[in-house]
């Protein structure tokens, strides 16, 4: 009977701390968004009017990421050399641009993640299938949140939501692939195809 007593305790004991570890910690998380040099995902966006985009996105790292959608959409959005290009291939209007940093998406594009910064991070948990993390830059809280969602096991960004002036847009990812070098052309706005 005590050895079953012990046999419990060690599984309840092991299973706690298995749960524990699931929680991905600001270190790990910084370290795989920094091990990211180039990728590439399919992607379904929920904009904060409640419609939904696809489309697939190109990241490359510090600073670079396209967001091509699908149609009937005609959007590209870009962002390259600090700023950010929303596009209409329809009307071949001149792009909207606005400074990448005046977006949360800046904080994971940059040269050098670092969540453990203070005043970066303002959320940080589990839900029993994903590490979320809420970060902001905290020298332009202003500019809004994102809230990321990680898996581990192997650790991989599921999803992020973008707070801001504008509502909530999540983009879930349909599996970040790692890549090869992409071209800096992909993210050139002057040679959008």
């Amino acid at each position: 009977m005590p050895r079953l007593i012990l046999t419990a305790l060690a599984t309840v004991l092991a299973m706690t701390g298995a749960a524990r570890a699931d929680q991905l910690s600001l270190g790990e998380i910084s370290a795989y968004l920094n091990s990211i040099s180039s990728a590439e995902a399919d992607f379904t966006q929920i904009n904060a009017d409640g419609t939904i985009s696809t489309g697939d996105l190109a990241i490359k790292r510090p600073g670079k990421v396209r967001f091509d959608y699908d149609p009937p959409e005609q959007a590209l959005v870009l962002a390259s050399a600090g700023a950010v290009y929303v596009m209409d291939r329809k009307t071949g209007a001149q792009p909207n641009t606005y400074p990448l940093s005046q977006t949360p998406l800046s904080i994971i594009l940059d040269r050098n993640v670092d969540l453990t910064r203070a005043g970066m991070v303002v959320g940080h948990e589990y839900d029993g299938t994903a590490t979320i993390v809420t970060a902001q830059d905290p020298q332009r809280p202003e500019y809004g949140r994102i809230r990321l969602k990680f898996t581990d096991n192997p650790v991989e960004l599921r999803q992020w939501v973008i707070e801001d002036g504008n509502g909530a847009t999540t983009v879930a990812l349909g599996g970040l692939r790692k890549t090869a070098n992409i071209p800096n052309s992909v993210f050139d706005p002057q040679r959008v195809n």
